[in-house]
C-alpha cells in the first residue's frame, strides 16, 4: 500500500534527505503537503516535483512568490501558522516533523492529535514541552517514532525487548571538535571552528550545540520522555568515531547497540519504513577501514551543558523550555560575535537561576515561558561570571 506524507520543513537538511529517498521508492509513497519557514522557490521546486496538495510557507510575506511559481499546478499555495496547522490536519499515515525550534510545536502537536504517526526529528519541541507532547500522545494513540540518530537507535535496540527489562541506555557522543581543547583554547574558540563538526554535516546551530554537548544534553531530555527507564537509567559515553549511535543494556547484562555511517538517510529510513524497512544509497559501514572505537567518559566541567541539561530535566516543569530557550539566544550571540564560547553555557545558567516560572499546562503558557526565558537570556549577556 502507498503511504502518504507529510513533511513540515521539507526544504532543511532532514527534509531534503527524507525526499531523497522517497525519490528512491516512488511507488511506496505519496507526498500530500510540504512546508517550509520562507524559501518559496526551493519549496515551489520540490512541489513541482512531489505534486502535493499543499505547500505552505509560515512567513506569509513568501506567500505571493510562492503562488506564483505554483501557478498552472494542482498544488495549493498557503502561508501563516493557521496553514501549517492546516496542512498537518490533512490526515497523512506519516508526518515528518522537521521545523527548527519552538516554532514546529503547534503543527508537531496538531499532527499527533490526528492519531496517525508522527517522525520527531525537532528535539527542540520535546524538550520543551515533553510532558504535552506525551500526553496529546497518549490521548491520540498516535505513534511517535525518533529521528534523531540516537534515539532511533535506541528504538531499533529495543525492539523485541521490553522497557521494563532495561538495565540502562546509553547515548553517544562524539565530543565535538573540541573534545580535546583545554578550557582556555575553549575560550579562544571562534564561531567558524564551532560550526565545523568533525563527522557530521549539520546547520550552524546544532553544530555549535555539538561543539558545548548541550546537543546531548538536549537528547538525554528528549529520551526522558520517548523512553521512561527514570534519569538514573540514561547515561551518555563519547565516542568519537560516531559509529555506535546508542547503545540499550538488558538485565540480563546483555548490551545492544546500533551502528551505520553518520548519514541522516538512515534514522530517516528506518523511520520512513517502519515497522517495514527500505533500501538506501548511504555509504555500507566498513568496521576493518575504521579499525577502532574509543569511549570515554564526557567532562562535566569543559561541557558543563550536560550538567545543566540533567538537572533540568530533574527539575521539569518549565525548566527545560528554559533551558532551550536561553540556548537558542546564547548560541545565536555567539555566532554573532557577541559572547564567547564559554559564555553560552554561563548565561543558560544564569538564566535558569534568575528566571522561575510555574509548570505550563498549555502551549500558549509555553510560548510565554519561551518568550520570557529569552528576554532574560537577553540580559545576561554582559554580566561576568563573578558578577552574577
Amino acid at each position: 500500500m502507498t503511504r502518504t506524507l507529510s513533511i513540515f520543513g521539507a526544504t532543511g537538511s532532514v527534509g531534503l534527505s527524507t525526499l531523497d529517498l522517497v525519490r528512491q521508492h516512488r511507488e511506496q509513497y505519496r507526498v500530500v503537503a510540504l512546508t517550509a519557514n520562507g524559501n518559496a522557490a526551493d519549496l515551489a521546486k520540490l512541489a513541482r516535483e512531489f505534486e502535493p496538495e499543499m505547500a505552505v510557507v509560515a512567513d506569509e510575506a513568501a506567500y505571493p512568490a510562492l503562488k506564483e511559481a505554483l501557478t498552472g499546478t494542482a498544488t495549493k499555495a498557503a502561508a501563516g501558522p493557521a496553514a501549517l496547522i492546516e496542512a498537518a490536519q490533512m490526515g497523512a499515515d506519516w508526518t515528518m516533523a522537521a521545523i527548527v525550534g519552538c516554532a514546529g510545536l503547534p503543527s508537531t502537536l496538531a499532527a499527533i492529535e490526528g492519531g496517525k504517526t508522527v517522525a520527531l526529528a525537532n528535539k527542540e519541541a520535546l524538550v520543551s514541552a515533553g510532558e504535552l507532547m506525551m500526553a496529546a500522545v497518549e490521548r491520540s494513540g498516535a505513534t511517535l517514532l525518533p529521528v534523531d540518530s540516537e534515539h532511533n537507535a535506541i528504538f531499533q535496540c529495543l525492539a523485541g525487548g521490553r522497557i521494563d527489562q532495561v538495565r540502562k541506555i546509553t547515548l553517544t557522543a562524539s565530543g565535538g571538535p573540541f573534545r580535546t581543547f583545554s578550557l582556555d583554547q575553549m575560550r579562544a574558540v571562534t564561531p567558524a571552528q564551532a560550526v565545523a563538526h568533525p563527522n557530521w554535516d549539520m546547520g550552524a546551530k546544532i553544530s555549535v550545540d555539538s561543539a558545548t554537548m548541550m546537543n546531548k544534553g538536549l537528547e538525554l531530555i528528549e529520551a526522558h520522555h520517548l523512553f521512561p527507564v527514570g534519569l538514573d537509567k540514561l547515561d551518555i559515553v563519547v565516542h568519537p568515531q560516531s559509529v555506535i549511535h546508542s547503545m540499550v543494556e538488558y538485565v540480563d547484562r546483555s548490551t545492544l547497540a546500533q551502528l551505520g555511517s553518520p548519514d541522516m538517510r538512515i534514522p530517516i529510513a528506518s523511520a520512513l519504513a517502519w515497522p517495514e524497512r527500505i533500501e538506501t544509497n548511504s555509504l555500507p559501514l566498513d568496521l576493518a577501514k575504521i579499525g577502532r572505537l574509543d569511549f570515554e567518559q564526557p567532562d562535566l566541567v569543559r561541557f558543563p551543558a550536560l550538567r545543566l541539561a540533567r538537572a533540568a530535566a530533574e527539575q521539569g516543569g518549565a525548566t527545560p523550555a528554559i533551558l532551550n530557550a536561553a540556548n537558542e539566544v546564547a548560541v545565536a550571540a555567539f555566532l554573532a560575535g557577541q559572547v564567547g564560547f564559554l559564555d553560552i553555557a554561563r548565561i543558560v545558567e544564569q538564566t535558569l537561576s534568575g528566571y522561575v516560572p510555574n509548570a505550563p499546562h498549555s502551549l500558549d503558557a509555553l510560548f510565554s515561558i519561551d518568550a520570557a526565558a529569552r528576554a532574560y537570556a537577553e540580559t545576561q549577556m554582559d554580566i561576568l561570571p563573578d558578577a552574577a
